[in-house]
């Protein structure tokens, strides 16, 4: 696995709203923030990229891996808790020299919006999950290859379906009451670990793109994955 194969886009960064006076508490207050210029994966990692990490580290293989529907090599990982998320960008790292981490809430939503400022969805268009080229996703039962049906304007894929994805963050529901306005990261300390994205595994396959969600850091379930993010490109 090289750079290439983790595709990352460069995003400019920039202040944005974040969160949603409209939809759950947890998403309130809607509140200005400004992220910096940093690069974002264009699908979640992979089951052929993880499988090379646990071939070279002796790291446990994900629980599902052998399920029908779970296996084929460029489906995303899945069964991977936050650990085994920060021990692969760890891993990844070291091998290539380019330090790959889990996003902040913040940098997952702006990544999310794909340049678009208000809107519920990767798109300005309020009915995104209802469109006939998406609707082969909403009759999923299992994970499915990124398709680019589930591109956003950064030409991120799957930003609201699919996996969740972990973030670095902590969680706490009420932390947009008090959260920092600049390159916000989230609370010191918690139970659970922040994730982002819609699932596969829910009745309503597709999640707006300010939708927080959280799970405890060691578990490991079958909808729950990760993508790789990491800071700008040093010019030269």
């Amino acid at each position: 696995m090289d750079a290439t194969e983790l595709d990352l886009a460069a995003l400019v960064g920039g202040r944005f709203v974040m969160g949603s006076d409209c939809e759950r508490r947890d998403e309130a207050p809607a509140h200005a923030v400004s992220v910096g210029a940093f690069r974002a994966a264009r699908r979640p990692v992979t089951n052929a990229q993880y499988a090379r990490f646990v071939a070279a580290t002796g790291a446990a293989p994900p629980p599902f891996r052998e399920f029908d529907g779970f296996v084929a090599p460029e489906l995303p990982v899945v069964g991977v808790s936050w650990h085994d998320a920060v021990a692969f960008c760890e891993w990844w790292s070291g091998e290539h020299g380019v330090r790959v981490r889990l996003p902040t809430e913040a940098e997952r939503e702006y990544a999310a919006r794909g340049g678009i400022a208000a809107a519920r969805w990767p798109s300005a268009d309020a009915s995104w999950p209802e469109a006939e080229l998406r609707r082969f996703v909403a009759e999923l039962d299992a994970p499915h290859v990124p398709d680019a049906a589930c591109a956003n304007g950064f030409g991120l894929l799957c930003m609201a379906d699919n996996v969740h994805e972990w973030c670095s963050d902590w969680y706490d529901r009420s932390w947009y009451e008090r959260s920092p306005s600049a390159s916000p990261v989230g609370p010191e300390q918690g139970r659970r670990r922040a994730s982002r994205g819609g699932s596969w595994r829910h009745r309503v396959k597709f999640t707006r793109v300010s939708a927080r969600s959280s799970l405890i850091p060691s578990y490991r379930y079958n909808d729950y994955g990760f993508r790789v993010y990491a800071d700008a490109e040093e010019e030269s």
